[in-house]
């Protein structure tokens, strides 16, 4: 990847999104990442960005909230500004919420929040962005192994990130005509403080995930942010509406 290139990550602050964008970091690619509340753990980053190799700037944003997404793109703009820019190159839809309601107790209140920060957020956060993402580029959406396989307690987050997935889909054939590739990169259970740490936490929980995976093991953040830096390279670049499932072999 090119020095010049300039990616956009929400959630980029912890996990996955962390991850991410130090993988990007020591490709050289500069990062403009968002963080929900945690200031503190997004300096953080910023920090390890720089000792990475690329500079990094950290942007407050509430992805369930899609009538603040038009302020953001104004933050993008003078963030890219900064960065001595006009447009960037990547986005990785990345920010998340968990859920563990099964059928008996998930409310609507909680599966419109799903809906808005899942579906609603990388729905309206590209269409925001439409103007500032350069022709060429490339897009990452986040969805989860819970799209193709079904455990307990998880009705709300599983089907709405499957739908992310056939959202990612149209998104590559409306961007067709601009040579932007959309692909999505589902996770399996990753040792992170998603969830409330459970799978990271709770050895019960760990050995279980191992248990039904091939090779073993849990994975962890720094399993799957080089996948997500590799889609956005050149070396992929023939690969467009695609689902990429990073999870150990779970459930084959």
């Amino acid at each position: 990847m090119s020095e010049t290139k300039i990616a956009i990550v929400t959630g980029g602050s912890r996990g996955i999104g962390r991850s991410t964008v130090l993988c990007l970091a020591r490709r050289g690619v500069r990062s403009i990442f968002t963080y929900h509340t945690n200031a503190a753990e997004a300096g953080k980053v910023v920090a390890l960005a720089a000792e990475a190799g690329a500079p990094a700037i950290a942007l407050p944003l509430d992805v369930g909230q899609a009538d603040g997404f038009a302020a953001f793109a104004d933050q993008v703009r003078a963030a890219l500004a900064g960065l001595g820019a006009e447009r960037f190159d990547y986005l990785v839809n990345n920010a998340g919420t968990s859920s563990s309601a099964n059928l008996a107790n998930i409310t609507a209140a909680e599966m419109d929040g799903l809906y808005a920060v899942h579906f609603k957020g990388p729905l309206f956060l590209t269409q925001a962005l439409l103007p500032l993402i350069n022709d060429g580029g490339r897009i990452v959406n986040i969805s989860s192994g819970l799209a193709r396989f079904a455990m307990p307690n998880r009705i709300g987050y599983g089907p709405i990130k499957a739908a992310v997935e056939s959202l990612s889909r149209y998104m590559a054939v409306e961007l067709a005509p601009r040579r932007i590739a959309v692909n999505v990169v589902a996770p399996g259970p990753i040792a992170t403080d998603f969830s409330g740490g459970m799978v990271r936490d709770l050895p019960q929980v760990n050995k279980m995930i191992a248990d039904q995976t091939a090779l073993g093991r849990v994975g962890g953040p720094e399993d799957v942010g080089p996948v997500i830096a590799g889609l956005l390279s050149d070396d992929f670049g023939w690969v467009n509406a695609q689902r990429i499932e990073v999870a150990g072999g779970m459930h084959i």
